[in-house]
């Protein structure tokens, strides 16, 4: 990749820093795609001790590029997004990785194709903790940023996701218990 080409797409993907996502941070703003991404990757490389028999540095650049697309479609949270914003994203991401060399565009569509599928060990833990990273963020923002949707959602959202392990079900269980506190110390104020 010549380094206009390298500058170019980052430009691009530079917009993940930008957009935001319905998440808040513990300070009060909102969080940037980039720093989802960003904590959802340091989840994955703490998981290493979890999952020795899984390719880390594969989970890693799941989580990396996962929202790759959201640089040009923005982030449309999960309870609004539809098949057609699903569309757009995949067509944006195909755009986006048409401006790689044919090492990267052919690996990171491979990595699209297996997270979509999720049927390896890596996809099927990169889709929970994804899903996970979005419960601990809102259980580190402040309740007063919360919908009343997400009194429920905090609940339940990406359990069915981290069915597949045993270390997984007892993160979402444990992040469901400190939902449960949040909520509780919210009605005592």
């Amino acid at each position: 990749m010549n380094p206009r080409e390298y500058i170019d797409f980052l430009g691009i993907i530079e917009k993940n820093k930008c957009n935001t996502r319905h998440s808040w941070t513990s300070s009060g703003r909102r969080e940037s795609v980039a720093e989802h991404s960003w904590r959802l990757s340091v989840m994955a490389m703490l998981c290493a001790d979890e999952y020795p028999d899984l390719d880390i540095n594969k989970l890693i650049k799941m989580c990396l590029i996962h929202d790759f697309g959201e640089a040009v479609t923005g982030d449309i949270p999960s309870f609004l997004k539809t098949d057609s914003h699903e569309k757009e994203e995949e067509k944006a991401i195909k755009e986006l990785l048409s401006k790689l060399p044919d090492s990267y565009r052919e690996e990171f569509t491979a990595l699209f194709e297996e997270m979509n599928a999720l049927e390896t060990p890596e996809a099927k833990l990169y889709k929970a903790l994804d899903n996970m990273e979005a419960v601990v963020s809102h259980n580190e923002a402040p309740i007063s940023t919360w919908i009343p949707d997400e009194y429920r959602m905090n609940l339940t959202y990406g359990e069915d996701k981290a069915q597949w392990s045993p270390w997984t079900r007892a993160l979402r269980e444990q992040l469901k218990e400190d939902s449960l506190k949040k909520i509780e110390e919210s009605k005592e104020k």
